[in-house]
Parts: structure tokens; C-alpha cells; sequence
């Protein structure tokens, strides 16, 4: 009677046990972000298109399943991009990066122990931008715009979808497609007096990344 009871107990501790190692996740991914450009107006000086370039990102996340379906993770974002500024036949580059921290909202299409788990994600949080080039004293288009060795805080809204492929009972495999966008960062990309520049930018980023179950 007394080996049952240990048996049984045993079985249910390993079952709990396992329940709780696919609760929480933590993981890391890399990819490249593609920025949506802006239009910087200026009556007296003509038209300019800034934007921040294509560039490597990463990302790494702690994530915590609540049922089969729903899940949340802390997420960290970072990126390399450079900011640019181009009219007509004219250009200027300069470095840039940017960090964002948000926490986002995860429905599944299918249960914790599926082979695969396509899902979507959604929700916000902040994101700096800094500009890491040189400064010179004369910038190209500065009439128009300039490029700033600067900081600039801005929310972010995050919307994905992608899916999770079941490598063991310990490791995932994670692909998926996000859009972070922001209002334009108009501190690290300044239009100069009498230029103006407005609306949301879009950073469409796709990733692959591994992930650990605990």
C-alpha cells in the first residue's frame, strides 16, 4: 500500500512538475528591421524623404503561458539603423540604434503541447532612438533636416504573428513577422525652421529565434 502511495505521488509530482516547466519561457532571436519612410515639407527648400535604414536586430524574452491558449512576455528589442535624409539627387547617413522595451498580450491557435503553435501578438510599450554617427559642421540637406548625435523616447505598439515549432520537451523554435510602430522621431531626425514632419512610423521586423522551457 505504502510503495503505491509513494508511486502515486511520485506520478503526480513528475506530471506538476512537467506542467510547470511549459509555463515559462525564455529566449532570444535575431533578424533585420525595415523601416517605413517619412516625408520632411519645407516650402522655401524643397521635399526630403527621411528615414531610418534597413538593419540587424535582436531581441530576447521571458514569457509566461497562463492557459493553452493565452500567454504574455516581457520583451526586449534592439536594432541598428542608420538615419538618412534624401532630396532628389543629394543624401545624408548617420548611425543610429535603438532599444525598446514592451510587453506583449500571445493567443495560440493551438495547445501548450502541440508540435506546432501559430499565434498572434499584440502590445506596447517604449522605445529610444540615438543617433551614433559623427557630427560635422556642415551636413548635407541641413536646410531641410538634421541628423543628431541625440536621444529620443517614444510608445511603441507591437503587432505580430508567427509560429512555435516543439524541438524537444525543453527547447522551441520560434519564426514570426512584427510590426513595431512609433510616432516619428522627429529629436534624432530635426526638421530645420520652416520644415515639418508628423505621423507614425512603421518597423516591419521579421525574426527566428530558440527558445527554453522551464
Amino acid at each position: 500500500m505504502t510503495k503505491r502511495v509513494v508511486c502515486l505521488f511520485s506520478a503526480l509530482l513528475a506530471t506538476a512538475s512537467t506542467a510547470w516547466c511549459q509555463k515559462w519561457e525564455f529566449g532570444g532571436a535575431v533578424g533585420g528591421g525595415f523601416y517605413t519612410s517619412q516625408t520632411v515639407v519645407n516650402s522655401a527648400a524643397g521635399n526630403g524623404t527621411a528615414k531610418i535604414g534597413a538593419g540587424m536586430s535582436a531581441a530576447a524574452w521571458l514569457a509566461n503561458s497562463t492557459s493553452d491558449r493565452w500567454g504574455g512576455e516581457l520583451r526586449y528589442d534592439f536594432q541598428r539603423g542608420a538615419l538618412g535624409l534624401r532630396s532628389g539627387s543629394a543624401s545624408a547617413s548617420f548611425g543610429a540604434i535603438s532599444h525598446a522595451i514592451h510587453y506583449d498580450v500571445h493567443l495560440h491557435f493551438a495547445p501548450r503541447e502541440a508540435a506546432l503553435r501559430p499565434f498572434v501578438s499584440f502590445g506596447g510599450g517604449m522605445k529610444m532612438f540615438q543617433g551614433t554617427g559623427q557630427e560635422v559642421v556642415i551636413q548635407p540637406l541641413s536646410r531641410i533636416a538634421l541628423l543628431t548625435k541625440t536621444m529620443d523616447v517614444r510608445p511603441v505598439v507591437s503587432v505580430g504573428v508567427g509560429v512555435k515549432a516543439r524541438l524537444s520537451e525543453r527547447w522551441n523554435l520560434r519564426a514570426g513577422v512584427w510590426d513595431f510602430f512609433t510616432p516619428f522621431p522627429n529629436k534624432v531626425i530635426t526638421p530645420n525652421v520652416g520644415s515639418s514632419v508628423g505621423g507614425w512610423m512603421h518597423d516591419f521586423v521579421p525574426m527566428v529565434g530558440i527558445s527554453y522551457l522551464f
